[in-house]
């Protein structure tokens, strides 16, 4: 299979489960209010169910996004992050009267095919928001699932998770975020 090889290749041809990371063109803070987050999270809320996947584990950021979500229908992930990318860059740039700007710029998938790879990365992207110090709880932060998934998964799955090792889990994430592009939410 030929592929274009300045960006990342993206191969649907088996249902699963998949970690998804996207970054915004230049890395620029975007979506840096708490409103634009907020509509944001409910557009990949819609879609999901939309594209019928189930959405595990999410963390939203002004410049990035990390999601898992398993696929019956494979093709149905490209097509969820690509009416996801136009339908918020075009609300986004109505809002700001920016028509036409570049608001993301790539995103990156991969098949999970091991459980302690989807334990680690369900971990991964529930603290995410600890990982670039924008709150000492992840459960704190509104635009991650960590509060979602502490009420709704078992105790025993929840510890399972939370204290799987994440060190070794290679994920796209040299994201720089600020506290200060969305309001200290601390």
């Amino acid at each position: 299979m030929t592929h274009w090889p300045h960006g990342p290749l993206h191969k649907f041809d088996s249902a699963g489960t998949f970690i998804v990371t996207a970054g915004t063109y230049r890395r620029a803070p975007r979506f840096c209010s708490a409103e634009l987050l907020n509509r944001l999270q409910m557009r990949l809320f819609f879609l999901a169910e939309r594209y019928e996947s189930s959405l595990q584990a999410w963390a939203i950021f002004p410049n990035h996004y990390h999601w898992v979500a398993a696929f019956a229908r494979p093709e149905n992930l490209r097509k969820l992050v690509r009416h996801f990318h136009s339908e918020s860059a075009r609300d986004l740039n109505s809002r700001q009267n920016t028509p036409g700007r570049q608001v993301w710029y790539q995103y990156w998938d991969s098949r999970i095919t091991h459980q302690r790879s989807y334990l680690a990365r369900l971990r991964y992207v529930h603290t995410n928001a600890v990982h670039h110090r924008l709150v000492r709880n992840a459960t704190n932060y509104p635009w991650c699932s960590a509060a979602w998934f502490q009420r709704t998964s078992s105790a025993a799955f929840r510890n399972t998770v939370m204290t799987f090792p994440i060190e070794k889990i290679s994920v796209s994430d040299d994201f720089h975020v600020a506290p200060s592009d969305i309001g200290d939410p601390k």
